[in-house]
């Protein structure tokens, strides 16, 4: 986390002594985007007599994990996280396929997996349906899922991480 932190420092040091207005550095399935938003704002005489300027700025960061597709929607974009897991020892389970993300065999059913439970290799984490068909993703690695990266019933990329599970 300290090393995301450290870099997105770095853009934004970029972002201004390069007087640009967004910079985006991509790595792996994890992008980070920084924006500089410049706003006219009203100024009276004396504010530019102790050099206040007309322009407001508004420095924005994002990051997660790249989406290269244009079906990509905000709620895609608002579930990704921060990290890739790698920065805090953790390994991710990516989606194999495009599709719908889903945590339970059936909307009645207990989800496959939770924060906090140990999996086994070849154990069921989740299904992904693609082309009305019901694909279960089995967990390549044992270990402890320590975060679910997508919410249920939301569409999913090719490469896109699903899980971060510390492996044991």
């Amino acid at each position: 986390m300290k090393m995301l932190h450290e870099t997105i420092r770095k853009l934004i040091a970029i972002l201004k002594e390069e007087d640009i207005d967004e910079i985006e550095v991509r790595r792996l399935w994890t992008t980070i985007r920084v924006a500089r938003r410049r706003t006219a704002r009203v100024v009276n005489k004396r504010q530019i007599a102790n050099g206040a300027t007309g322009v407001e700025e508004k420095i924005e960061v994002s990051t997660g994990p790249l989406v290269t597709s244009p079906s990509a929607t905000p709620e895609m974009m608002e579930s990704r996280e921060v990290f890739t897991g790698a920065e805090i020892g953790l390994k991710q389970i990516v989606s194999p396929m495009v599709g719908t993300f889903y945590m339970a065999s059936n909307p009645q059913a207990e989800p496959f997996v939770h924060e906090g439970k140990r999996v086994e290799i070849g154990e069921i984490l989740c299904t992904i349906e693609a082309m009305k068909l019901m694909n279960e993703i089995e967990s390549e690695m044992s270990g402890i899922v320590r975060k679910v990266l997508v919410k249920d019933a939301q569409p999913v990329e090719y490469g896109q991480p699903l899980f971060l599970v510390e492996s044991a």
